[in-house]
């Protein structure tokens, strides 16, 4: 959503020079998607490859694709680019086994999530708990939830409003490693904080 409202606020750039130029973009993770772009009485052009541009001349013409470089894209899009909002923080904080203690290199992320909060003026914070399929989903999801809920106690300590920390479990659901039930996976032992 948020590539597709850059993406809109680049064609209305150009679109009062008469025609509207669409460019591909890679997302914030350096994924690259697809675009069609069809004039209103023309056939699809299709674009799949980053920094690649396309040009609607008429209600039934447009160009053929062409690349573009990074230079180009921040001379005619920077404003645009720069009013694109800022990538959410992310951390996963690690646990021992069937336990709410944190891993020791774990538990020394816990101010950078306070600083990440401080420096973008945060107002949403998620606080995701998980666990791996070892024992019952119930007991898992319980273990989950107490996860989020110690780590969000934790933040709403060093200052950020409880208002706008949201506590979630999702138990041994969304595993970070896929396994089969019953495995032990420390990796999926996480309570992943999200601050946007």
């Amino acid at each position: 959503m948020k590539r597709l409202l850059l993406l809109l606020g680049m064609v209305l750039v150009l679109a009062g020079c008469g025609k509207e130029s669409f460019v591909l973009l890679p997302d914030l993770d350096g994924k690259v998607g697809a675009i069609a772009v069809t004039p209103e009485q023309g056939s699809p052009v299709v674009v799949d490859t980053a920094y690649t541009a396309v040009e609607v001349h008429s209600k039934s013409e447009s160009g053929e694709p062409e690349s573009v470089s990074k230079e180009r894209v921040q001379r005619v899009f920077g404003k645009a680019l720069q009013a694109a909002p800022e990538r959410p923080a992310r951390f996963i904080l690690y646990f021992f086994h069937d336990s709410t203690r944190l891993k020791p290199d774990s538990a020394k992320l816990l101010p950078d999530v306070v600083q990440a909060w401080k420096d973008r003026t945060s107002t949403d914070v998620s606080v995701i708990g998980h666990t791996d399929s070892m024992g019952d989903a119930t007991y898992n999801y319980g273990l989950s939830l107490r996860r989020a809920k110690r780590i969000g106690t934790w933040l709403i300590r060093q200052g950020l409003p409880r208002d706008i920390v949201q506590i979630i479990s999702h138990g041994e659901e969304n595993p970070l490693v896929p396994t089969k039930d019953g495995v032990s996976e420390p990796r999926n032992r996480r309570v992943e904080v999200i601050v946007r």
